[in-house]
């Protein structure tokens, strides 16, 4: 295979991050040890690409022989179509270069017209639900497999598609059939939709992804026919609660393009029911996938969008949450001041929260302990650059979190478990960060979030070139099993 040859591994292969981050460390035992496992390609397959023999690649995959000549590293991502950058090399020769099969292949939203093609009206949200859930229950391998290659909407295309939510909702057209759900069924609607959006915080992942697919769907039905006022503006709200579940289910599943497709579903729905409130809780999903995707500038805007439209109605515990989030940003640009002040003033939101308020269940989950999670993670965020300055207030942060909520809060206690760890690594403790390492991976086996397997790979290239020390080697194994797995 020449270097003009389009490689054997698929995009969602590449895009794994225990893949990305044996590549990064040059870790080839590693490397092909996943691509086996995930790739599907055996070892005579690899030699072959490589230009290598099969018992050069078994003494590689064994650890008996490392990987050191830059010209085998070259073979390597060219034999089986790795971008340069994924191993510290310039792009090669072929990057840009695909076949014309790739480039005829669909995108994995279907046809599906754009969100900013859509009006922004009940009727059009009802019909862009319907054909969301439709597409998705009945989505089969290869369509998933496509769907974790399609990358997010960024940029003005995002955010000039949301321009709708600042605008009141235009009048449904026409005559649907009459519909008799009552306020009973609406409140067994509302009582499912919490129940999923309570599993998902808990325990994060997508498996029940499909349960909340089909909820959506017989609530799109229900809104396809002519409810009473009442009756309807509670459905859209129960459509926007599903949708945003939906939206955290399909990113912790690594769906990023279809995240956002729910994403703008449920603001659309909120908008359509009149819940400013959770339409802002929306946009601030949206603004934490993009801070995830490296686009804060995107996020900010959107933070900004929320703090807009709901300025006169939102309350104080909501208002922090969204100071927090705006904060994110904030450290993302490097912005130290932004981000102090924008975190001192979700502390002030959230000491004038009362207990007692009205505000809605979604947000009870934002406390102190969520404050001091969501802080610590954006000092760890500015200690990656300056770790004298941010590791150790990071730690201290992050376990005022740990030791506010345990291990019940499941995603979030494995995310800060991941995050102390790293904090130990920047701070030079090595045998500290072993044993928190060891913590994170055993908090991480107890939920099946992307999100958190996703940081865990983050950590694995601190545990590589400690060769003499035993705990860190027991650590970098039990974080390859698990990502292997």
């Amino acid at each position: 295979m020449d270097a003009t040859t389009p490689g054997l591994l698929a995009p969602d292969v590449l895009d794994r991050a225990d893949v990305r981050a044996a590549l990064a460390e040059h870790d080839f035992a590693a490397v092909f040890t996943l691509i086996k496992k995930w790739g599907g390609l055996s070892q005579n397959r690899i030699a072959s690409a490589c230009q290598l023999t099969p018992g050069k690649v078994s003494t590689i995959i064994s650890g008996s022989q490392c990987v050191t000549s830059f010209d085998v590293v070259c073979r390597i991502a060219d034999g089986l179509g790795i971008p340069g950058g994924l191993l510290g090399l310039a792009p090669r020769p072929w990057e840009g270069k695909r076949t014309p099969a790739q480039h005829s292949e669909p995108d994995a939203s279907g046809d599906r017209p754009d969100a900013d093609e859509i009006p922004w009206r009940p009727d059009a949200t009802v019909d862009l639900a319907m054909d969301l859930t439709r597409s998705d229950l009945v989505m089969d391998r290869r369509d998933l497999a496509r769907a974790l290659a399609g990358a997010a909407v960024t940029g003005a295309a995002l955010l000039d598609s949301l321009e709708g939510w600042l605008v009141p909702a235009a009048a449904v057209q026409g005559q649907r059939r009459p519909g008799r759900l009552g306020i009973r069924e609406v409140e067994e609607l509302e009582t499912t939709a919490k129940a999923f959006r309570q599993w998902d915080h808990q325990y994060g992942g997508g498996l029940r992804r499909k349960a909340v697919l089909g909820q959506l769907a017989e609530v799109s039905g229900a809104l396809d026919e002519h409810q009473a006022p009442a009756v309807a503006d509670r459905l859209y709200r129960v459509m926007a609660q599903l949708a945003g579940t939906a939206a955290t289910m399909a990113w912790d599943s690594g769906l990023h393009r279809r995240a956002q497709d729910y994403y703008r579903l449920a603001l659309r729905a909120a908008h359509a029911g009149g819940d400013v409130v959770f339409g802002a809780n929306i946009l601030a999903g949206m603004a934490r996938q993009m801070l995830y995707r490296d686009r804060a500038d995107d996020a900010l805007q959107l933070v900004h969008l929320a703090q807009e439209a709901a300025r006169d109605v939102i309350g104080p515990r909501a208002r922090a949450m969204l100071h927090t989030r705006e904060a994110w940003a904030y450290a993302a640009q490097g912005r130290i001041v932004g981000f102090n002040r924008a975190t001192d003033k979700a502390a002030e939101g959230l000491a004038a929260a009362d207990a007692d308020s009205d505000e809605p269940y979604w947000i009870a989950y934002f406390d102190e302990a969520e404050l001091a999670g969501v802080t610590g993670g954006r000092l760890l965020d500015l200690a990656r650059a300056d770790p004298r300055r941010h590791a150790a207030q990071a730690a201290d942060t992050i376990r005022t979190a740990l030791a506010s909520r345990g291990p019940e809060a499941g995603r979030s206690h494995a995310l800060d478990r991941i995050g102390l760890a790293e904090c130990a690594f920047l701070a030079g403790d090595v045998q500290g960060a072993a044993a928190e390492t060891a913590l994170a991976v055993r908090a991480a086996r107890g939920t099946q979030s992307g999100r958190v397997r996703a940081q865990l790979g983050q950590l694995y290239p601190y545990t590589v070139g400690h060769s003499t020390s035993r705990p860190v080697r027991e650590a970098r194994d039990s974080i390859r099993d698990l990502l292997s797995s």
